[in-house]
């Protein structure tokens, strides 16, 4: 095994060579650059030698073949907004910041979206609706976050329910295999049944496969109108009892989400306002059905007798702002749970909907043997539970509560049927859970790809097969954008 002196010498020399290669303008090894690329939403800091601003394709091959020559780590971001930790460099080396390559094409004609890597999500969105179509992934990070990032996690979203993830949404994707090989997986057409799909293998893979360069995007007519309303509960069971009845009813929200009682009572500290007058701390659901305004004069009366039976008290929005003035609730509670604890381990597991009410359950008690705090949120359409194990990281004992509640969490979750991780991946907070989620034929398989297209091991190195315990590392005190999402 080569030497750390070695290995960092090793390092030197090729960062000069790529330097050489590429200028001064593109390669950065300032301070402020390599501080700005070593972290991500997780917040633990590693430094990389390098960051590199491709301005073309041409760039990024180049980049990869020389890291292949020297052996040196190459980790891709965009906006770094990852809850896991996938895009900061755990073993430096370089990184490779894709943020302008941000071109976003709308096919008006077939309604097709082409975009790079560092294309925004909430301009994608607004393009796209510009012309009347529709993308339907929104991650609560839209506004910052960038579909190269989105395509790595497969992120989702709240209107997952209805129409699914990204990868629902990916006809095609052109980048560059580990090794520097330029590639192009599927075409920009509604069907493709030629080869091995491996388009999809690179979606959800972390950038660990390969780097995206342009992405054809699939786009939806956009709904002509949407109809809000918000329920409270007498408690978390009723709540999820009253949306699979929803549910059963082939009652079909765009968008279904849950808050539990501790959630609310975050969003009501921060608004300072009570969220149903003279029902303060209730659970609540968020429903938003989206469609033509025919379609949903003909559901308003099925979903009111649905409210009337199940709800404590509703609110059903008149105007854009009475729409605004539901979503508050959502848009505060996450911020606010810092009033809990400085510090969470904030986990966006899966759970099968007929498994809801034995989770919540369970949830109870882990409240209850860990002594921590544990607001839980999601999105109902697809199981998709956001469960924020809160503590204060000056404590130990309330740390190692932490730690233990959190491998019971997952433990539960696959017992149930679920996942550890329903839109944010492993990357490094999930790596200890990998094994729980899959047997080891299965991650044997993984690593098999891995090697396969990846044989120097150079691309976003240290991230999944490699156990990773997060709470045991200190985190930069920082308030990123997206913290209040």
């Amino acid at each position: 095994m080569p030497s750390l002196g070695s290995c960092m010498k090793r390092h030197l020399v090729a960062t000069r060579a790529l330097k050489r290669l590429l200028g001064e303008k593109v390669v950065k090894t300032d301070t402020k650059s390599l501080h700005a690329a070593s972290f991500d939403g997780i917040k633990l800091v590693f430094l990389p030698e390098a960051v590199i601003f491709p301005r073309n394709n041409t760039d990024i091959g180049k980049v990869l073949k020389l890291a292949n020559v020297h052996r040196v780590a190459l980790t891709v971001r965009g906006r770094g907004s990852s809850l896991t930790g996938s895009a900061a460099p755990i073993k430096g080396g370089w990184v490779l910041d894709l943020l302008k390559l941000n071109k976003i094409e709308i096919d008006d004609e077939v309604g097709l979206a082409r975009v790079g890597p560092g294309a925004n999500i909430a301009q994608i969105h607004s393009k796209a609706e510009a012309l009347g179509w529709f993308y339907p992934p929104d991650p609560a990070s839209k506004e910052f976050c960038t579909i190269g990032g989105n395509i790595a996690c497969n992120a989702g979203g709240m209107r997952g329910g209805k129409y699914g993830v990204t990868r629902d949404f990916v006809l095609a994707l052109k980048g560059f295999l580990p090794t520097g090989e330029y590639v192009e997986w599927g075409t920009p057409t509604r069907k493709y049944s030629a080869g091995f799909n491996l388009r999809d293998l690179w979606i959800g893979s972390e950038g660990m496969l390969g780097v995206i360069t342009e992405a054809t995007l699939r786009l939806v007519p956009k709904p002509q109108a949407n109809w809000t309303l918000l329920l409270a509960y007498d408690n978390e069971v009723s709540a999820f009892k009253a949306v699979r009845d929803l549910f059963a009813s082939k009652l079909q929200p765009s968008i279904c989400e849950f808050l539990d009682r501790y959630s609310v009572l975050c969003a009501e500290r921060a608004t300072g306002k009570t969220v149903f007058k003279g029902q303060a701390g209730k659970p609540v659901v968020l429903l938003e059905f989206a469609g033509s305004q025919a379609e949903l004069d003909g559901l308003n009366d099925q979903v009111l007798a649905w409210a009337k039976k199940h709800a404590l008290a509703y609110r059903v929005a008149e105007s854009k702002e009475e729409t605004e003035q539901l979503w508050q609730v959502r848009r505060k509670c996450s911020g606010a749970m810092f009033e809990l604890g400085d510090a969470k381990l904030n986990e966006d597991i899966v759970v099968p909907m007929r498994q809801y009410v034995p989770f919540i359950k369970f949830l109870d008690s882990l409240r209850k043997s860990s002594g921590l705090s544990i607001p839980t949120f999601g999105h109902l359409g697809d199981g998709n539970l956001h469960v924020n194990i809160m503590y204060h990281s000056a404590i130990k004992a309330e740390c190692k509560s932490a730690e233990k509640a959190v491998k019971q969490l997952m433990m539960k979750v696959v017992q149930l049927g679920g996942a550890i991780s329903g839109e944010h991946g492993i990357g490094l907070a999930k790596s200890p859970f990998l094994r729980i989620q899959h047997r080891e034929a299965q991650v044997k398989a993984m690593y098999a790809i891995k090697r396969a297209l990846d044989p120097k091991g150079i691309l976003n190195p240290g991230k999944m097969f490699e156990v990773f315990e997060v709470w045991k590392h200190k985190k930069l005190v920082i308030k990123l954008p997206w913290d209040h999402k």
